[in-house]
């Protein structure tokens, strides 16, 4: 029987505790105006209630995470004018962390080996709610006989058992949302098959760990949140609040991509000149400001409201740069 399970959240108003929020890229190219975008957003929820930030490099992806980028990136928010209080942190250093956290899951019976390709994936499941393909549990049941013969053949991937539950919370920009684990998610990886611990796990642990307790990002990770927020209940760890912004978004709906060098911050410079000016061309075209004029992040902290962040943004799914 389904059970609904909602996840108090803490207020627009300051938080009781110290808040910190937290920049979080991954370090595999440029940064781009959404990115950008996100950031200072972060920046001004944490800012404006008298908080920190803390620089994590989500560098989980090896291959793709280039050393150069790792510096980049962090000359860039300075440039800008986005300061952190904390770090860099390195998800590369973090595997112990992240391993012990695996470790109690499976002592709990919720995980167990998937041996699915991504074809095979592709073929059994389908986009759900236009969000993300669901994992309809090929290899939940497959008996311990089963398992041997293809883990000799396959180094299986770890999937978390999720119940019929719906997990419902308030994010303070997109409002209340909900999603059922069973049927609009599915079993979710918390260790790929090259041994890597997935995102979802991987995040969770390090918010808690860093003191992260205000997440702001794209509202394309909105659909993670309820399984990120199911994991810090198996793992006894605190909820943070969420806030999720409209993407940034180029021609024909297509989002803006480091690989594709949109807007890209080089270019952006370029354009406006200043990194005054690249803010300021931001904060008006969502919304944050009432012009494009330059203006840098402690200028927009004068301005900013953060119990008006429902109504701040033209659209709270989509923006399209100009």
């Amino acid at each position: 029987m389904e059970t609904v399970k909602h996840i108090e959240q803490h207020s627009v108003q300051p938080f009781s505790t110290p808040v910190v929020g937290r920049f979080a890229p991954s370090p595999t190219g440029r940064m781009h105006a959404g990115n950008v975008f996100a950031a200072l957003v972060a920046w001004l929820v944490a800012k404006s209630q008298g908080g920190r930030v803390v620089l994590r490099i989500e560098d989980l992806d090896a291959e793709r995470s280039k050393p150069q980028f790792i510096d980049a990136v962090q000359r860039d928010f300075e440039r800008l004018g986005l300061t952190w209080d904390e770090g860099p942190y390195f998800q590369h250093d973090r595997t112990e962390a992240y391993r012990a956290a695996f470790e109690e899951l499976v002592a709990q019976g919720l995980v167990y080996p998937c041996f699915c390709t991504r074809a095979d994936l592709h073929a059994a499941s389908a986009p759900h709610r236009g969000e993300k393909p669901v994992y309809p549990g090929t290899c939940r049941g497959l008996s311990s006989e089963v398992r041997a013969r293809r883990a000799a053949e396959r180094t299986p991937a770890e999937r978390l058992i999720v119940p019929d539950e719906t997990v419902a919370f308030t994010d303070l920009i997109q409002g209340p949302y909900a999603q059922n684990l069973a049927h609009d998610c599915g079993d979710f990886l918390v260790r790929r098959s090259d041994g890597a611990f997935a995102y979802q796990l991987a995040v969770v642990v390090d918010d808690a760990e860093q003191g992260v307790n205000s997440v702001v990002r794209g509202v394309d990770l909105l659909c993670s949140t309820p399984q990120q927020l199911y994991l810090q209940t198996l793992l006894d760890l605190p909820h943070p609040t969420y806030a999720h912004v409209p993407l940034i978004t180029a021609e024909h709906d297509r989002r803006l991509s480091k690989r594709d060098k949109d807007a890209a911050l080089d270019a952006l410079l370029a354009r406006f000149s200043t990194p005054a000016g690249v803010i300021g061309h931001i904060a008006g075209l969502t919304g944050l400001a009432p012009t494009d004029e330059p203006v840098t992040p402690e200028e927009l902290l004068a301005i900013f409201d953060l119990s008006a962040l429902p109504t701040t943004f033209p659209d709270l799914v989509q923006i399209r740069w100009k």
